[in-house]
């Protein structure tokens, strides 16, 4: 029973979810922003939190540990130790944002775009949005 349990599922097998949650959390690291169904965000958000609180908190090799634990390539644990750990020293949770972006074509699926805070890739998406904007406001005129 799952009486009282509050925390996210994806509903699939357990490993196959396993599998994903440590792809997308992967990918988010590397290229600190993804696109993808809003229930995935849900789920993988708090993940992100732990392990770069873990970097933030636990020494050297206690972190590289629980990191690679749950990262499946050496760049993205790399990249947690030396660039998010300085980014967000000061930071004690909110890594993550959510922006939704609409609907999928094929099913519906509500889709998000889940950057990491403070991030270039943010402001550049940010930029190209404005841009679009001045676009489609010119070319009603």
């Amino acid at each position: 029973m799952r009486h009282r349990k509050s925390t996210l599922r994806l509903n699939y097998k357990p490993q196959l979810a396993r599998m994903m949650e440590r792809n997308l959390v992967t990918s988010l690291l590397l290229y600190e922003s993804i696109r993808t169904t809003q229930k995935r965000a849900k789920v993988i958000q708090p993940i992100i939190d732990k392990l770069i609180t873990a970097a933030r908190t636990k020494t050297p090799v206690l972190a590289i540990r629980h990191i690679n634990a749950v990262v499946t390539d050496r760049n993205a644990s790399r990249k947690i130790m030396e660039v998010y750990k300085a980014r967000y020293a000061k930071r004690t949770s909110g890594l993550t944002r959510i922006v939704p972006v609409g609907a999928r074509k094929g099913d519906g699926a509500r889709l998000v775009d889940l950057t990491m805070m403070d991030s270039d890739v943010t402001v550049e998406k940010q930029e190209k949005a404005g841009r679009a904007e001045k676009r489609v406001s010119s070319s009603k005129k």
